[in-house]
């Protein structure tokens, strides 16, 4: 291998940068989301359930890239607070995920709180290194989805 072939390969854990970014913007977006009562994590769960609702669990977890216990979890505090609720499916096993009426004035509420933290965002990398990290994140995420298809 060339010298500068080696110098150009990516050096550390790139899943240790990635969550090392991940924690300081969402700590930017808690900061500001602080005000509506919700991290988040919550407000993109509302926002994914006003968006599919009524959905399945199985498909907001997909939707969502998240694993079923993990939405689960997430999902507690939001029934509890009133603001999604849970009702049967097509049959007695199956589920589906509605927001309620105070979910969706939760969200329209946390939806400024959320501009002002996204223009933040906006303001400290620069627009354009926002709209590339964007168009990478997608890339990426494709990537990974074509790649885990096919094993």
């Amino acid at each position: 291998m060339k010298k500068d072939q080696a110098q150009s390969r990516p050096q550390g854990c790139s899943n240790h940068l990635v969550r090392q970014l991940m924690r300081g913007v969402g700590q930017v977006y808690d900061l500001h989301l602080a005000a509506s009562g919700l991290r988040i994590t919550q407000y993109s769960l509302l926002s994914h359930v006003l968006g599919a609702s009524p959905v399945r669990p199985v498909d907001l977890a997909r939707l969502m890239r998240m694993d079923a216990s993990t939405l689960t979890r997430n999902l507690r505090p939001l029934i509890e607070a009133g603001w999604v609720r849970m009702s049967q499916g097509e049959d007695q096993r199956s589920r589906l995920v509605h927001i309620t009426e105070a979910g969706r004035a939760k969200r329209e509420e946390a939806r400024l709180c959320w501009r002002r933290a996204q223009n933040e965002i906006n303001s400290r990398l620069g627009v354009e290194r926002v709209a590339a990290l964007h168009g990478l994140i997608d890339e990426c995420l494709a990537l990974l989805d074509a790649s885990a298809g096919s094993t």
